[in-house]
């Protein structure tokens, strides 16, 4: 009898373990079942630069969008272009339990301690289209092939000005403008669109009448239009007396709109002084409608829809125990390790293929572009 009343209970004690684990919700390996198997419900954190770009509004509706669907709550954040106030976000956001981080970093180089924070709290972190530098705690990197967007631009350059195909046309004039010296994502565009351009630099095809070719020398700090503006206007009335400028290179459409304004203050866009081929980057409603007027030449289309639903596939996968999706597992060097990546396709846009790319695609409504 005896035995058996030990034996019975033996058995209790045991369901009685059992329940509490349960309870505290441990799985067999001893971790945490909340976030892996069964994710859905968690909260995850997006934390993106400023609301005074349409593109980073978009990025950010799109990534919360995307992720409610697949049964997440989220918690979004714009740290508007100040890095300390985006790293306090950030802290805020680990401090409030959330199980995922999905980064558009305002500074690339001000995240490492808090996302050593992120990762002493077992929290992955999504580095979302700038690539945040020199930590291992980058899980993943979510972001379009930006080398080829710089490649596009001065392709387009090229082209307009009847270079392509050996032409031995020209000199031209040509200026050159570059993204925030703090976003990775400047040194690629301006890189993919030397290459292009450099060899008719160096045969003096092209001719950079400023002198200013070096990536330190062409910066636009935080992508600031006002910046790119002044810079134009100090360079038109420093190195064109009589002579104009042919193209300007643009990595963005915002920076493309306040070169196009000095541009005018300087009577460009007259009847007898047409504007120069101007590109630009993310194919925002203001920057498309100047294409149509004819005023910038060219965006380059990055599709965030695609781009948020890469990033939130990111943040499934590894909330479920599933290795994400990737496409590069060599480019991206942050300094600390290379992170891999999934990288999406950027398309070039004028006035012919607006349309087709950006309005029956349901990128852009056609009533935004009236």
């Amino acid at each position: 009898m005896r035995n058996r009343r030990a034996a019975l209970a033996a058995i209790a004690s045991a369901a009685s373990l059992a329940l509490t684990l349960s309870a505290c919700g441990q799985n067999s390996e001893g971790g945490s079942e909340e976030g892996k198997g069964d994710s859905k419900g968690a909260t995850i954190g997006i934390a993106m630069p400023t609301k005074s770009s349409e593109r980073w509004i978009a990025d950010g509706n799109n990534v919360k969008r995307e992720l409610e669907s697949k049964g997440y709550k989220t918690t979004l954040v714009y740290g508007e272009d100040d890095p300390d106030q985006q790293v306090s976000q950030i802290e805020n956001l680990i401090t409030q339990g959330v199980k995922a981080l999905i980064i558009a970093a305002i500074d690339n180089k001000s995240m490492n301690n808090v996302v050593q924070q992120a990762k002493d709290a077992d929290i992955p972190v999504i580095s979302y289209d700038r690539l945040i530098l020199g930590t291992p705690n980058v899980d993943y990197y979510a972001s379009f092939d930006n080398e080829k967007v710089g490649e596009l631009q001065g392709t387009y350059i090229v082209e307009k000005l009847g270079l392509k195909d050996g032409s031995e046309k020209g000199p031209f004039n040509i200026e050159l403008f570059a993204g925030s010296n703090d976003d990775n994502n400047t040194r690629y565009f301006f890189n993919g669109a030397m290459k292009v351009l450099k060899p008719y630099i160096d045969k003096k095809q092209l001719v950079v009448r400023s002198k200013q070719t070096a990536l330190n020398q062409v910066t636009t700090l935080r992508w600031d239009g006002g910046t790119a503006q002044k810079r134009m206007d100090d360079i038109l009335t420093s190195a064109y007396k009589s002579e104009r400028v042919d193209a300007v290179l643009s990595p963005y459409d915002g920076i493309s709109i306040g070169i196009i304004s000095a541009l005018k203050s300087d009577d460009y866009g007259s009847k007898n002084k047409p504007l120069p081929v101007v590109t630009g980057q993310d194919a925002e409603v203001a920057s498309v409608k100047s294409i149509i007027a004819g005023d910038q030449s060219m965006t380059v289309f990055k599709d965030l829809r695609k781009l948020a639903k890469v990033s939130a596939d990111m943040v499934d996968g590894l909330l479920n125990d599933k290795k994400p999706e990737v496409n590069d597992t060599k480019t991206y060097d942050n300094g600390a390790k290379v992170v891999p990546a999934y990288l999406l396709e950027p398309v070039a846009v004028d006035k012919d293929n607006y349309q087709k790319v950006l309005v029956d695609s349901g990128y852009i409504k056609a009533s935004d572009l009236k």
